[in-house]
């Protein structure tokens, strides 16, 4: 955290700004790694009523855990998240569009991996320490703040890629990478050859046992729960699962509850990952209602990005069906994402569930994204944002109270100017009911109806009569497509998005209009 954001927090601080430790609720991230909206037996998709509608995948998969939290609390059914994690991840951390932090791309934690065309200036180093975040402040403002599993915050060599470097009190397992080496402790949570670079750090206790890596993540969170909660100071838990991204290892604790299913390995294996993040979900639970904090903690759950399981092809539908396109993608199934916010334990007399009441079993279908957490949680804590830090979100109090906010913006932006990867070299908008994908180059993607302008090319789903976006209206909504092209170009140079290049290395590729 920067010299000028302490000194805020601590006038602040003298001026009563911040409530005292016993007023302030717990926090908890529980953040899933390459878990879409349809990876869980908890449907999130309504139909016409406004009433969940379940699907195949939602019987394909085993998440009580989670059912658990939402009969709790409420679930979101079009939140958003950046299409691959490290923007995400650094989005939930600053309050900031990854346009406008500029990590725009997942971080190699070996090289700059911009893309042959891709932005030249994008933020490749990630975060660094002096960077305004939310554990930084947090932990400013009195809270412990405690980091558990992946990072993927910064490359190898930098800073960043130590989470205790960038605001957390303590770091557990959380590295430069984003997947794991292995999830056996049988093979040290490592694997030989590029996958040794990969190996978890911080758990050698558990080297040799058969203790599966979301177990032992889970255990040493539940360990620096207790410590927490002895210090006698609110706590922030981001707990960031290396689940459920690949290696595809299948954790041997739930593999016969798919062995009849019919689907490939891989896709079993999957299975079994979200099952055991879900099974660390409720034991997290149990663990803060035996620590007698379970009424004073807000747990926030939510995926990094659209799912990865492996089904299909990346840009139908598959992986995430019925949306369309999976983690990577321009599709809503790379960018929407499972959100769940619950108290751990419900009690309508508890002070703090007063001030944020959270309607149980309750769905919102309002528009909200990964930028929102950040002022959200600064202001349950009751801790300012410094006004030099610009945040993109918006306080998510009245749609957690069931409410709808009519002063919300129903729009995201999600800039990607990089490639190779599955969607090249993309800027999706969303304003309203409306979304547009504008392709830098035209190469790129090799599924759907396009028009042409130049070199670019252009896709306009209304979301509202296709959710499932399989009726492109570029060439018959011209005005359609030019009024959301003029609101993505606003929005991408407000944001101070870096852009691809030209073949000749020098020459940026901004949106243009059709």
């Amino acid at each position: 955290m920067n010299p000028r954001s302490h000194l805020i927090i601590l006038a602040l601080a003298a001026l009563g700004s911040i409530a005292p430790a016993a007023e302030r609720p717990n926090l908890v991230v529980f953040l899933i790694d390459d878990m879409g909206l349809m990876d869980t037996s908890v449907p999130f998709l309504t139909g016409a009523d406004g009433k969940p509608e379940r699907y195949p995948l939602n019987d394909y998969y085993r998440t009580p855990s989670m059912e658990r939290l939402a009969r709790q609390g409420i679930r979101f059914n079009q939140f958003y998240a950046m299409s691959v994690c490290s923007p995400t991840r650094i989005s939930i951390l600053t309050g900031q569009n990854a346009a406008r932090h500029g990590a725009t791309n997942w971080i190699n934690p070996e090289n700059n991996n911009a893309g042959p065309q891709g932005a030249p200036d994008w933020t490749w180093e990630g975060l660094k320490p002096g960077d305004t975040t939310l554990p930084g402040l947090l932990g400013a403002g009195g809270y412990r703040t405690i980091h558990v599993g992946k990072g993927h915050f910064a490359p190898r060599e930098f800073d960043g890629a130590d989470p205790s470097k960038i605001g957390f009190d303590r770091n557990i397992a959380g590295a430069s990478f984003g997947a794991p080496g292995s999830y056996f402790g049988e093979k040290n949570y490592g694997g030989s050859g590029k996958r040794a670079l990969h190996a978890v750090p911080g758990l050698e206790k558990y080297h040799g046992t058969e203790t599966f890596l979301t177990e032992a993540l889970t255990i040493e969170a539940n360990a620096a729960l207790k410590s927490a909660v002895d210090s006698g100071k609110p706590f922030f838990l981001h707990f960031a699962h290396y689940a459920v991204h690949s290696p595809f290892d299948s954790d041997p604790r739930f593999a016969a509850h798919y062995a009849d299913s019919g689907k490939p390995a891989a896709a079993q294996a999957f299975a079994t990952l979200i099952e055991g993040m879900d099974k660390s979900l409720g034991d997290l639970l149990d663990h803060l209602e035996a620590l007698g904090v379970a009424e004073e903690t807000l747990v926030i759950f939510l995926g990094d990005n659209g799912s990865d399981a492996p089904l299909g092809d990346q840009h139908e539908v598959a992986s995430a069906a019925p949306l369309r396109g999976k983690k990577g993608t321009h599709y809503e199934g790379g960018m929407r994402v499972p959100f769940i916010a619950a108290w751990a334990r419900s009690d309508p007399d508890n002070s703090l569930q007063k001030a944020l009441p959270i309607p149980a079993g309750a769905i919102q279908s309002q528009v909200a994204n990964v930028t929102d957490l950040f002022p959200t949680l600064l202001q349950i804590a009751g801790v300012e944002t410094p006004s030099t830090h610009a945040v993109d979100g918006n306080a998510l109090q009245p749609l957690l109270a069931g409410k709808t906010d009519a002063s919300r913006p129903e729009q995201f932006l999600m800039h990607y100017p990089h490639g190779p990867h599955r969607s090249n070299y993309f800027t999706v908008w969303r304003d309203g009911d409306w979304k547009v994908i504008y392709h830098y180059l035209p190469e790129v993607p090799t599924h759907g109806g396009f028009i042409q302008s130049g070199g670019a090319r252009y896709q306009l789903f209304n979301l509202a009569e296709d959710p499932f976006e399989q009726n492109d209206l570029a060439t018959r909504r011209p005005d359609d497509l030019r009024r959301l092209m003029e609101g993505l170009i606003a929005q991408t140079e407000a944001h101070g998005s870096r852009y691809p290049v030209a073949e000749d290395g020098q020459t940026r590729l901004k949106p243009a209009l059709p």
